[in-house]
């Protein structure tokens, strides 16, 4: 029969929907959203979603079918009923003879069909009804990426002994010496959202040798394109005890194999949604540099980069497809950037000052990650500084750490949107994006 009231069983003797298999027979208690319903004259079949999967409830009893058109799609319900096989069934598996127990009021409509096997809806819509548009499996299926990234990131980097901080978002000055911050009001006192723990992970150097970070960053750049965000989530590493910035580059591999290993076995229901093509990391990412790479571009692609300080995103995607055709490689290691596009606490390379021991990651076309040797002396700084005619003063704080002995050291930065969004081969970095925020969106 049917019930009505609210009330609930133990969080333990809840049995989620892709477990209803391992307990055919038995009587069982399920929860979760009305993703669908069928009503038919002497049947109704309601299909509950928990963030398991899907669960079949059959109802046949006549007292039960009348209340069944009560509760819309989206409502919470809680279903006690018997465990019955059932090949056609999601997981080959039904609950029959159901008692069912609305959870919450009657579910108002969402904006789209989220039992449809695609996404019909454009993606504003989805973006501003995201609370509600992200439970669509298709939807929420990036995240659930994302999460297994994050998770794979963290084990790899354990497993090489760093350690994990947690450091300020609000700082006194910019990170990278530019204008592109977002300036906030500290009680009186002008100070910035930070655009990178920069700063924070070079000191703690200092204190742990190896550590990482994973939080969001800030940058007031206007850009209003497929691939930026005002805020996005960094993954963030540094390293003390260098020779250089290829063992730094050697880490980055590691954690690439790391992360690619545990989203295929953390998310594989959400690639298989996908049908997301996970990339092999090879044991030796290739690499070219800056230099030996505006002189490819500039022989093979009717234009002459050369003297430019970046890589234009087409040179990028060109630079990928070359690595993929001659390498077999869909990451590239591109090194020796110009010192004028570097922030000031980049080495130099020796031989060439006027490049860098740093580079960026190319991974399907796209720039993913940038990491390279910092300078380790105090000196060193105050030098760089003067160089680009900025005063040491707002740094002080930040050079204090240099001045009671630093390792040579390194890191990098991995964009997590930009990853997911590379790896979904999505369209747009909003789709790999909790609540984006950009030049036109503050909310949801």
């Amino acid at each position: 029969m049917l019930i009505s009231t609210s009330a609930t069983v133990p969080a333990a003797c809840r049995v989620l929907a892709a477990e209803l298999p391992h307990h055919v027979g038995r009587r069982v208690t399920v929860q979760g959203w009305l993703h669908r319903r069928r009503v038919l004259k002497s049947v109704a079949f309601l299909i509950l979603r928990d963030r398991s999967g899907l669960a079949q409830v059959v109802v046949a009893e006549p007292d039960a079918l009348s209340a069944v058109g009560d509760h819309p799609e989206e409502t919470v319900l809680q279903v006690t009923g018997t465990v019955t096989a059932n090949a056609q069934a999601p997981g080959g598996a039904e609950v029959t003879s159901p008692e069912v127990v609305a959870l919450s009021g009657p579910a108002v409509a969402p904006p789209f069909d989220l039992y449809r096997p695609t996404v019909p809806a454009t993606l504003p819509t989805v973006l501003d009804h995201a609370p509600v548009a992200l439970r669509h499996p298709r939807l929420r299926a990036p995240h659930a990426i994302s999460a297994a990234s994050v998770a794979g990131f963290r084990t790899a980097l354990d497993a090489l002994g760093f350690t994990e901080i947690h450091t300020p978002k609000v700082v006194a000055s910019a990170t990278e010496s530019g204008a592109n911050v977002f300036a906030i009001d500290w009680f009186g006192t002008r100070a910035y959202l930070a655009q990178s723990p920069q700063f924070f992970k070079q000191a703690m150097v200092g204190v742990f040798e190896r550590v990482y970070e994973i939080g969001p960053v800030f940058r007031a750049e206007p850009h209003d394109t497929a691939r930026h965000l005002a805020q996005y989530t960094s993954l963030d590493a540094e390293l003390g005890f260098i020779t250089d910035h290829r063992e730094v580059m050697a880490v980055l591999r590691e954690v690439l194999a790391g992360m690619t290993a545990a989203v295929a076995d953390r998310a594989g229901e959400a690639c298989a949604l996908l049908d997301v093509k996970m990339p092999e990391v090879p044991r030796q990412i290739p690499e070219i540099h800056f230099a030996e790479a505006q002189e490819l571009l500039a022989e093979h692609t009717g234009e002459d980069p050369r003297g430019e300080p970046d890589l234009a995103p087409a040179h990028e995607r060109w630079l990928s497809e070359w690595a993929l055709r001659e390498h077999g490689s869909e990451f590239l290691f591109v090194t020796g950037y110009p010192m004028v596009k570097r922030p000031f606490y980049t080495h130099p390379e020796p031989g060439r000052p006027e490049h860098s021991n740093s580079f960026d990651l190319l991974f399907r076309g796209l720039e993913l990650v940038t990491g390279g040797q910092r300078l380790h002396r105090y000196q060193d700084y105050l030098a760089a500084l003067a160089a680009r005619g900025e005063s040491p003063e707002p740094y002080a704080g930040y050079l204090a750490a240099f001045r009671h002995g630093m390792p040579p050291h390194g890191g990098f930065a991995i964009g997590l949107e930009r990853w997911t969004t590379r790896l979904t081969e999505a369209d747009n970095i909003r789709r790999a994006t909790l609540f984006p925020r950009d030049l036109h969106r503050l909310t949801p």
